[in-house]
């Protein structure tokens, strides 16, 4: 059984800013992604991140702004959308 995806969002605006979503449930969870889930949240302008969440194998879920990594608490795929596009905003002033 294949991993589905469960959400995805890409909006790419005229003054460079793209902001893409994928969400996926794997088929089964792993002792990399305990939860079954696995992730990948970007916002960048050019090439440059503002701000990324993502569970990447051997890192667990965390959050990368501009050169920052900070952990993160994951509690669900509804709270991760909320999350990350509260933080879109926040840092760019764009409502996803």
């Amino acid at each position: 059984m294949k991993a589905i995806r469960v959400f995805y969002y890409k909006d790419k605006r005229p003054d460079g800013l793209v902001i893409e979503a994928v969400i996926w449930q794997l088929p089964a969870p792993t002792p990399a992604r305990p939860t079954g889930i696995k992730y990948r949240l970007y916002c960048g302008r050019h090439g440059r991140c503002v701000v990324r969440y993502d569970n990447e194998s051997g890192k667990g879920d965390h959050i990368h702004v501009s050169n920052q990594e900070l952990p993160y608490h994951f509690a669900g795929v509804g709270k991760l959308v909320q999350d990350f596009f509260a933080d879109v905003t926040r840092l760019t002033g764009v409502t996803p």
